[in-house]
């Protein structure tokens, strides 16, 4: 097979993954397709309806846009459509223009989602997906778990027959619940039980069977007997309903000016929003797939897909948490799997739209119920707690604030994790070693427990000498003479010296400066190039010295000695390095 040029991979993405299609992988994308198909018919309904569109439309927005990513973006298992926090993004965005459910309102929204997929599309082709690598894994593995919970209760009402009134939040969801407790109805819980139970037994006795068709199957069957035994009335299941028919629309958005310099503002944030949670649900199922992500791909294929979406009747359609963990759960091995959701999904509003009809909202809930489960990564989370409170306190407050606020927990444990790793760099490890020489080159171990040169402390500075770290990196340097006045010279082993800028260098400098007052020196051992050429390129080694920078082939254990004061060297019967004299 002749390769491919890069540039045309780079084009067209899905030829990277193109050869790792098989029947086998066809046949495991196929039900994984026609069970995302599936899930998404109320999902899609009820996320439209939040956004305040008609319920057609959220199933649009789970067919061309989601094709679009699937093609164009990185992730083998991330699934593009209507969400429940973007929804209500869109909805806030726009309620201040136009009146819900209106004509005025659908333009709004088309021009909204054409907007946001412009910006995610510019985004990806300058190359800036690298912001996001400032979501840690911690913050990924919080925000995952949190979005769990939040899937799990937003299916509440659905599993109890409960109504929550429009509540939205968990803690309101909680709250309501807990108030309502004496209404729940019984019989549809059990068929939400029944539903779990069926996956969790043909998951474990089935492995090979899709065990979350095969659920949604069995409670759909066993709501209908539950329904002829005791009659509708009394049982009370309800289930999605009449659903249109047919393929998305063309539609055009409102180029208008008065529209076009409403909307700016509101595009950035949701635009943010929408790219931060499709990236963090690609991130957070790669993880456990072992792929590696292109961020800037991911970029691209979202801003495709929006662009693409807005003029396919669609609004804005970031990757779903649902559908990504349930495409996972359910066997998908390609991206085909999402491409055959959308198919499927139009299938089913085509051709047996009245059977879908009949799918009850808590067998739907029942399988999210386990998708939600399967998002907690409890081993995960075990392993963070073992490794740093630290990371673990920035785990829990990501967890907390996304259930209550999706958007801002992820944000709050960004930000939180950002200022954990400034306060970690800001304090560079610092360490006194002594050093050994074997063969042609030195090495340096701790000091600890040895005789130290009294006149020389050696010291392994693991980190960077920058602005952050400077007011750190002097207090250390100056505590050196402070409990000891003979001890005029400081050799930094700068092997571990990662970067100087100009704050680190003006410190350095002004140490070195000191220590000549004193009567010693400052010295380096194994600067890197990069930093040897800074200090030497702004002037800052002609104040410090190029006699004081020692290379790594040079042997310190014999060139230092000579440096020091010979009259406490003659007293001195500690032998510390091999030019130590009398």
């Amino acid at each position: 097979m002749v390769p491919l040029p890069v540039a045309l991979k780079n084009a067209l993405p899905f030829l990277r993954w193109w050869p790792r299609v098989n029947r086998r992988t066809l046949r495991d994308d196929l039900l994984a397709g026609l069970v995302g198909g599936l899930i998404v018919i109320p999902q899609g309904i009820a996320f439209a309806t939040l956004a305040g569109l008609p319920p057609q439309y959220g199933l649009y927005s789970a067919m061309v846009p989601t094709v679009v990513a699937a093609l164009f973006g990185s992730s083998w298992h991330l699934v593009s459509g209507p969400t429940n926090a973007i929804s209500i993004a869109v909805f806030a965005a726009l309620a201040q223009f136009a009146e819900p459910g209106t004509a005025q309102y659908l333009q709004y929204a088309l021009s909204l989602t054409l907007l946001v997929g412009l910006i995610q599309l510019s985004l990806g082709l300058a190359r800036l997906g690298g912001l996001v690598n400032f979501i840690s894994h911690t913050v990924v593995t919080g925000f995952t778990a949190g979005a769990g919970i939040l899937i799990a209760a937003s299916q509440i009402s659905n599993v109890t027959g409960l109504d929550h009134g429009g509540r939205r939040s968990f803690p309101a969801l909680a709250q309501q619940t807990w108030a309502q407790l004496g209404e729940i109805n019984l019989w549809v819980v059990s068929v939400a039980l029944f539903t779990l139970m069926a996956s969790i037994v043909s998951r474990r006795f089935l492995p090979r069977a899709p065990y979350l068709l095969v659920a949604m199957v069995a409670g759909s069957l066993y709501a209908a007997l539950l329904a002829h035994l005791i009659g509708p009335e009394a049982a009370r299941i309800a289930t999605v309903g009449t659903l249109p028919a047919g393929l998305p629309p063309a539609s055009l958005p409102d180029f208008s000016p008065s529209v076009l310099l409403a909307l700016p503002g509101s595009a950035l944030v949701v635009a943010i929003l929408a790219i931060t949670q499709a990236v963090s649900v690609a991130r957070a199922i790669g993880n456990r797939s072992g792929q590696q992500i292109d961020v800037n791909q991911e970029f691209i294929g979202q801003g495709l897909a929006n662009v693409t979406g807005a003029f396919f009747s669609a609004f804005v359609s970031p990757g779903s948490f649902n559908r990504s963990g349930l495409n996972y759960e359910a066997g998908a091995k390609t991206p085909l799997a999402a491409v055959f959701s959308a198919l499927a999904l139009v299938v089913l509003l085509t051709v047996i739209a009245p059977l879908a009809a009949f799918l009850p909202y808590a067998v739907m809930a029942g399988v999210l119920f386990l998708v939600a489960w399967g998002l907690i990564d409890i081993p995960g989370i075990r392993q963070i707690w073992r490794a740093s409170r630290l990371e673990f306190a920035i785990f829990c407050v990501t967890f907390l604030g996304t259930l209550i606020h999706m958007e801002a927990g992820l944000l709050l444990g960004v930000l939180l994790s950002l200022l954990a790793f400034i306060v970690h760099r800001s304090r560079p490890e610092i360490i006194p070693v002594l050093p050994v020489r074997e063969g042609e080159s030195v090495h340096f171990v701790r000091a600890e427990g040895r005789d130290e040169c009294p006149q020389l402390q050696i010291l392994r500075v693991n980190g960077s000498a920058w602005f952050g770290a400077a007011h750190f990196l002097q207090q250390a340097l100056r505590a050196v003479d402070a409990g000891q006045p003979e001890r005029k010279s400081v050799l930094i082993a700068a092997q571990s010296l990662n970067t100087i800028d100009v704050a680190g260098a003006e410190i350095l400098c002004q140490e070195a400066r000191r220590r000549r007052e004193l009567g010693g020196r400052l010295y380096f051992y194994g600067l890197n190039r990069a930093n040897y050429e800074f200090l030497k390129t702004g002037g800052y080694l002609a104040e410090i010295g190029e006699d004081a920078c020692f290379r790594l082939r040079d042997d310190i254990t014999q060139a230092i000695p000579p440096k020091l004061d010979a009259a406490v060297c003659g007293r001195c019967s500690r032998r510390v390095f091999k030019g130590c004299g009398g």
